[in-house]
């Protein structure tokens, strides 16, 4: 059991033991479906595990110059990008670092898609399936009046060049998500299947997660290879690959008891740490907390920006918290880093590891500089 009375507060801590479990079951779909299954930077680019991913992956996929540029620096690779708009002022960059451009419009790849082309990059399109099974409407692409790829009754043909076609509208989501998803997809756009290498079955694939049916999800890509032999297969997750692998680390700095409401004022910020809890939103679990029952004690967690909204809550503990406990938010390693904000100027959590040995190794922390180059 890890000694969270070490780790410096605030602190977004991964386990490299859970880290490697969820590389495990990765693998075993990467084997048993022959599927690529590459990493999205989008939900972690915590570069410090890009060789260790790398050798669990197929690659990498990108969403800016950024991201392309990390991956190509650090991952070693070059990447499939992916982003809703480019511009003169980045494209020449995407290309230098990208082996795979996916456009997001046909006007999109009309201005860039030859460039890409000379320089030996495949091209692929986001298609709008119309279909998704997300209920949160902030992650859902598939509306009719989305600005997120391609409708089927827009793409009367394959443009010339255009080697795969790329969908995204799963979320945290089920291989029975996947097969329905799917389902729309080759209605609306199986029609160009016979003119592509290539299909991205984008992210949202939580095969990492407790009651995820791996074998389901195998099952159904082999049918899915079955009916399309030769076309190769690609699942971007993002989650999965760090779910439940890591901490958010926070200290209670005071006790707040207004209007019959107990909060414990925390050195974090949901707004600033923790941005999902409150757009999903979710509840996130605390180490040694539990649901409140009937008569017991509630306590509510409080950020500490100004904003009125940085809570969640409610939790119950089996002793009353006190200033100086720590407070440790689980799975807080995917979609949170890259989420971060300096709002208020808050001081951003350190970065650290902890290995199987139980040693913590502290890979960046961040002061006032920081703040400072990226407010001038």
């Amino acid at each position: 059991m890890t000694d969270f009375s070490k780790i410096p507060s605030p602190c977004y801590l991964l386990d490299e033991t859970l880290l490697a479990h969820n590389l495990e079951m990765i693998d075993y779909v990467r084997r048993e479906a022959g599927v690529e299954i590459i990493v999205a930077l989008k939900a972690c680019a915590m570069w410090h595990i890009f060789p260790e991913l790398a050798r669990h992956s197929d690659g990498a996929t990108a969403s800016s110059v950024a991201e392309a540029r990390l991956v190509f620096e650090e991952f070693g690779q070059r990447a499939h990008t992916y982003a809703p708009v480019y511009t003169d002022a980045d494209f020449d960059e995407i290309l230098r670092y990208s082996d795979y451009i996916t456009f997001n419009s046909l006007t999109q790849f009309e201005r860039f898609g030859a460039r890409a082309i000379l320089n030996g990059i495949s091209c692929g399109l986001r298609i709008n399936p119309e279909y998704s099974t997300v209920e949160t409407a902030l992650y859902d692409p598939c509306t009719r009046g989305s600005r997120l790829g391609v409708l089927s009754e827009d793409l009367k043909e394959l443009p010339a060049g255009v080697e795969g076609l790329h969908f995204h509208s799963l979320c945290e989501s089920r291989p029975a998500d996947l097969r329905a998803t799917l389902s729309a997809v080759e209605e609306r756009f199986g029609r160009f299947f016979d003119q592509i290498r290539w299909i991205n079955m984008g992210g949202g694939h939580l095969m990492t997660h407790v009651d995820y049916d791996c074998d389901e999800l195998i099952g159904l890509l082999r049918d899915f290879q079955l009916r399309h032999p030769g076309l190769r297969v690609i699942l971007e997750p993002g989650s999965a690959f760090t779910w439940r692998a890591g901490y958010l680390v926070s200290t209670i700095e005071d006790i707040v008891r207004n209007g019959g409401t107990n909060t414990a004022m925390l050195d974090v910020s949901f707004a600033c740490h923790m941005p999902d809890c409150l757009e999903m939103p979710y509840k996130p679990a605390i180490v040694g907390a539990h649901e409140p029952m009937e008569g017991e004690e509630r306590w509510r967690m409080g950020g500490n920006s100004c904003l009125a909204g940085d809570f969640y809550g409610d939790w119950a503990f089996d002793r009353s918290p006190q200033v100086g406990d720590r407070v440790v938010f689980e799975d807080m390693i995917h979609y949170t880093m890259v989420k971060t904000t300096m709002f208020n100027g808050v001081s951003h959590p350190s970065i650290a590891t902890i290995g199987g040995d139980g040693k913590v190794h502290v890979l960046r922390r961040f002061g006032y500089e920081d703040f400072k180059n990226r407010m001038g």
